[in-house]
């Protein structure tokens, strides 16, 4: 299935390669890419794009505060972090204003274009080492006593599921259930859990004892 993706990114340079790489794909096709988050902002919601490619240091409005907008505008889109900031405060804020992944420009293309893939099949795709970041977060402030026991069994299996890599696809086929309704387990999870996205579920999981 075509997957569309739209960028954001000031650099013209980096735009225009990453517009390159995009459509040198046959299943990715770039329909627009926009200097500013203002821009974005504007245009993006009548493209309805399957992804965006969002950097954080944008000219005005930030690329964080850009994602907080369209998530209110576009709650559908899958939104993927592509910058130079690997500290944990960055990463959080733009994981709690609604970022699905978070990759680093240094990042190599195929892993650019299996993020957007996997975004779009209902992964949370990060570099390495952003996600070994997300982990140690969740281990210093340690899991609340009573999440897990919160959780029913099926949902437990769900984020079982999700902590070891699986997708909603691959989670649904899993467990003989429908994608929406492992979308809806998942909601839950994170109600429960009292988190933001399901990064940070896997994150809280992986924090706790077993």
């Amino acid at each position: 299935m075509n997957k569309t993706v739209a960028v954001v990114e000031d650099d013209a340079g980096l735009s225009r390669q990453l517009v390159r790489i995009l459509n040198a794909e046959p299943d990715i096709t770039c329909v627009g890419a926009f200097p500013t988050a203002e821009e974005a902002l504007a245009q993006i919601p009548a493209l309805n794009p399957d992804v965006v490619l969002m950097d954080i240091r944008l000219p005005g409005m930030s690329g964080i505060e850009c994602v907080a907008k369209l998530r209110c505008l576009a709650p559908a889109l899958h939104i993927i972090m592509v910058t130079v900031y690997e500290d944990s405060e960055r990463i959080f804020r733009a994981l709690k204003a609604g970022a699905n992944g978070y990759l680093v420009k240094s990042s190599p293309p195929e892993q650019l274009l299996e993020a957007i893939r996997d975004v779009f099949a209902g992964g949370s795709p990060m570099s390495s080492h952003i996600a070994r970041k997300v982990v140690q977060y969740f281990h210093l402030i340690g899991p609340a006593p009573t999440q897990k026991q919160n959780l029913s069994t099926r949902e437990q299996q769900v984020l079982e599921l999700l902590s070891t890599g699986f997708i909603y696809k691959e989670i649904a086929d899993q467990l003989n259930i429908g994608v929406e309704t492992v979308r809806t387990y998942v909601k839950s999870i994170c109600q429960k859990m009292h988190v933001r996205n399901r990064v940070e579920a896997v994150a809280r999981r992986h924090a706790e004892p077993d």
